[in-house]
Order: structure tokens, then sequence, then C-alpha cells
């Protein structure tokens, strides 16, 4: 673990199509101050360095290990950030990597692209945030994985969102770094549907706030210790 004074923190793109990484580089937008793994590209967290660590989005399945051998590899980072507490937040293949890497399980039940309401449960990861938000996933997390909790629910996917109960760790199935700026490009990659809900008020902000702060109040509490 790192000791400078600010903490480190990593966002890890998961995305293996270049035409489609704009959700990864949405993701890295709201860390200015963090470094990007590209990890199907082969670059790896240096865990020692880490106080936090976010896990993209992906066009990739969890179950495509054949296919994409990084899998494995990721769902193992997944247990050693258990292990290590090191807070970690995961974002639609993010939440879903975290659940299989404990256990659960991950279906492919087609696409969702739209906006949708949720019940949040979690008032610390979700302070202050509208429960409209950005869904865009073929995949569900159908079991969920040891050790994790039900946070968020829609009602197309009961499982949206989970915390570990004893691990700084966090997932969302949505996309909070997704706005209504990207709208042009949903509309002509998928059959994307507002549902007459307000796209220009959906913001995914208190999400990202929330974990930099618990990063941030994580990394304080190991420098004292």
């Amino acid at each position: 673990m790192s000791q400078r004074p600010d903490p480190q923190i990593y966002v890890v793109h998961n995305e293996v199509d270049p035409g489609s990484n704009y959700h990864c580089e949405a993701l890295s937008g709201y860390f200015p101050e963090a470094e990007s793994i590209d990890y199907p590209a082969g670059e790896r967290v240096p865990l020692s360095r880490a106080d936090g660590v976010v896990l993209s989005g992906s066009t990739a399945g969890v179950y495509e290990a054949d296919t994409h051998g990084w899998i494995p590899e990721q769902e193992a980072l997944v247990r050693e950030l258990v292990s290590r507490e090191i807070p970690t937040l995961g974002v639609c293949f993010g939440h879903q990597i975290v659940n299989t890497a404990l256990g659960g399980t991950v279906e492919h039940v087609g696409t969702e692209a739209a906006l949708v309401e949720v019940q949040l449960t979690d008032t610390d990861l979700f302070a202050g945030l509208d429960p409209v938000v950005v869904s865009l996933h073929g995949d569900q997390v159908i079991e969920v994985g040891t050790g994790l909790e039900v946070i968020a629910a829609a009602d197309h996917a009961p499982v949206f969102g989970t915390r570990h109960r004893t691990a700084p760790m966090w997932t969302v199935q949505f996309h909070p770094e997704i706005t209504v700026d990207l709208r042009d490009r949903l509309s002509a990659d998928f059959d994307w549907d507002e549902r007459g809900y307000d796209f220009e008020s959906v913001v995914g902000d208190p999400v990202f706030e929330n974990f930099r702060r618990f990063v941030t109040e994580h990394h304080r509490e190991r420098l004292r210790a």
C-alpha cells in the first residue's frame, strides 16, 4: 500500500473492442488523478501501490475465458483486492466479474439499452444519486457471489448492484459514467430508449464522488495505522 499523502487510484479498462472504448474513456474522465490500466492488452494493477481500483465495463462476457484469457486473471485480482481490503468499484462488466470471482453466476439475457428507475439501498455509495440511471448491458448477475449483498435492483435485473459485507468493495450494473453527451452514440449503436425520462438530468457523479471519498478515508486510516 502506498505511503503517499494522496491516494493512488487505478481505473482498469476492460474493453476489447477499440470502437467501443468510449465508456472506458468516460469512466477515466471522472478520475483525472488516476492511472489507467489496459487489462486486455496485458497491463496489470501494481497492488503494492494501489489505494483504490475501478473496474470498467466491456463488450466481452465474463464467461468468455476461452476467448479472453485475461478474465480468470482479473477474477484472481478481485479476490486479491478483497483479501487486501483495497477499495474497489465495479461498473457493468466490473460488477459481473466481481460476482463471478466470488462464486456467483452471470448469464446472457438480451440487451437492455434504456434509462431505468432503480431501487437503491446503500446510502453511502448512492448518497445524492437520482434513481434514474443508464442501463446498457446484455448480461446479468443471476447468483450473487459469496460475501456480497444486493444494494440496487431494477425491474429487469434484480441484482443491479452489490457490496461486500466485510471488504470495501461495491459494484453497479448501470453506467454512472454515461451522460447525455453520448446520446448520439447510444442511438447509433443500440435500440436506445429514454422511456420518457429526462436524460439531461441523469448524472452519475455522486457514485464516483462517494467512492473517491471512501478511498481517501481508507488511505488516511492506513497512513495513521
